[in-house]
């Protein structure tokens, strides 16, 4: 008997595979092998066996952790792997080929497995109907000020809508469609391989269980047609950054009658010259002259709606925060706004005249030869003490 290959090379998967990752490496070469596709070819269904082994025995978490310590021995003998009878044993390759596919009871690409399950009818039920179309997303920019007052924009994109020239029925005449004859209706034909029972999606109607006779050339019998569509959008007050916005229906038309899919606005607030968001308030650093900061005054700060004055008290300090009440951002559904909060930033001269350097000399003298804030002194007889 010809050596068993490493189950993680028979999948074509690294050892380390998500379960995802190995459901997929495992459809795409059940597909490929499946006898179905493949009549008459021992090679073919021997991979398949071996392929569906290397699933079983992977997808379980138990048996893949048996496996990852001791390879193929785990399972010689009576210890429950893929070839051991009972309750843990292998489980037959089409059991698990439907787990991919679609689940058992009726509804997976296989309804019966050696005479049984589906009682051995001729066709299957039909699983193919209207179905809902599918959501878009359109992505839109707007200024700070804009999500902080709210507006109205009017965007454009495509969509799939109902075609105009069948009114959504595929159907060139009108006449709509009629039950396929290949699977009477169920859209699944069940085709037999000696004791084999294969159920597949009828490949004349693809599962609809209908069938046009005289598809409409705008469509193609599909009865939606690609459409250039023009929305008007509101945006809230107080929206930020990375919202999204439902507009129910506005997506694509459905399939076979089905409802429309919903249109999702993705707003994108740009970043501003002045102003910081967090939340609902703002920040904004605001340079303030020397000669203020230092003898006090008013000066003019802008906000969202213009301007508002600010008292600046005697003897500021640099990066001092002053904080407006109400200027911010109008809070999302709510009757409130946030704050703002002005850092001022002492302007320090970096050009002065002969005229101004002297005044500055002046002021040096009039408070000592060599001027130190309380705070500067403070700080130096801490480095000190830090440095001893």
């Amino acid at each position: 008997m010809a050596e068993k290959r490493d189950y993680y090379e028979v999948l074509g998967v690294s050892r380390d595979a998500s379960a995802d990752d190995l459901k997929k490496a495992y459809r795409k070469l059940a597909v490929k092998y499946h006898p179905d596709k493949n009549p008459g070819d021992k090679a073919a269904e021997d991979k398949f066996k071996e392929v569906s082994e290397a699933y079983d025995v992977l997808n379980d978490d138990q048996k893949r952790a048996a496996y990852d310590r001791y390879g193929h021995s785990a399972f010689a003998g009576g210890m429950g792997g893929p070839n051991a009878g009972g309750a843990g044993g292998f489980h037959d390759p089409f059991d698990i080929f439907r787990e991919v596919f679609g689940g058992g009871g009726g509804g997976g690409i296989f309804e019966s497995f050696f005479g049984g399950g589906g009682g051995g009818g001729r066709c299957g039920r039909r699983r193919d109907g209207p179905q809902r179309g599918n959501d878009l997303r359109y992505g839109i920019e707007i200024s700070l000020e804009d999500a902080a007052r709210g507006i109205e924009k009017e965007i454009e994109y495509d969509r799939l809508n109902q075609c105009k020239t069948c009114s959504g029925s595929g159907s060139a005449s009108g006449a709509g469609k009629k039950s396929c004859r290949t699977c009477n209706g169920v859209g699944q034909v069940i085709s037999s391989r000696g004791f084999f029972q294969i159920q597949q999606t009828c490949p004349d109607c693809q599962g609809s269980g209908e069938v046009i006779s005289d598809p409409c050339k705008a469509c193609s019998g599909t009865g939606r047609s690609r459409e250039h569509t023009k929305l008007r959008v509101k945006i809230p007050a107080g929206i930020e950054d990375g919202s999204r916005l439902r507009s129910g229906g506005n997506g694509d038309y459905g399939v076979q009658g089905g409802p429309a899919g919903d249109l999702y606005i993705v707003v994108n607030v740009k970043a501003h010259d002045i102003f910081e968001r967090e939340g609902d308030d703002l920040h904004c650093r605001m340079p303030l002259s020397f000669t203020t900061a230092a003898l006090g005054g008013e000066t003019t700060v802008p906000t969202l709606e213009g301007k508002a004055m600010l008292k600046v008290p005697a003897g500021t300090q640099n990066d001092t925060t002053f904080r407006l009440r109400g200027k911010g951002v109008k809070a999302l559904g709510e009757d409130r706004h946030g704050d703002l909060y002005v850092h001022v930033q002492i302007a320090v001269p970096t050009r002065m005249t002969a005229e101004q350097k002297a005044h500055l000399e002046a002021f040096a003298k009039a408070v000592g030869e060599n001027p130190t804030s309380t705070m500067e002194e403070s700080f130096f007889e801490k480095a000190k003490k830090f440095f001893r």
